[in-house]
């Protein structure tokens, strides 16, 4: 049996356990220090130009010193998850992507 010289393209959105668009939660953890927040909201708002700050969750760590920020964008395809990741991920203020 021979296989094919090309074959056929996979779609990418198939190879994915994630259907999109869809909203998808983001926990980031950093230090508690002033501007983390924002700065964290301005990532999300690079890759999700209509991403609500409203939906944002916060925990403090139980000594106080970092801060858990949950954003829920809207996911378009794996390459603006990946790249938010990234973005978020070398934010000097993050310590954690998950």
């Amino acid at each position: 049996m021979t296989t094919p010289a090309n074959p056929p393209a996979t779609d990418p959105r198939k190879d994915s356990l994630i259907e999109y668009p869809s909203r998808f939660p983001i926990k980031v953890m950093g230090a508690n220090v002033n501007g983390f927040v924002h700065a964290v909201t301005e990532v999300a708002r690079r890759f999700d130009p209509d991403f609500d700050a409203s939906t944002i969750e916060l925990r403090d760590s139980r000594a106080g010193n970092y801060l858990g920020v949950t954003i829920t964008i809207t996911a378009t395809s794996r390459e603006q998850l990946d790249d938010l990741y990234r973005a978020l991920s070398s934010h000097p203020m993050v310590k954690v992507v998950l």
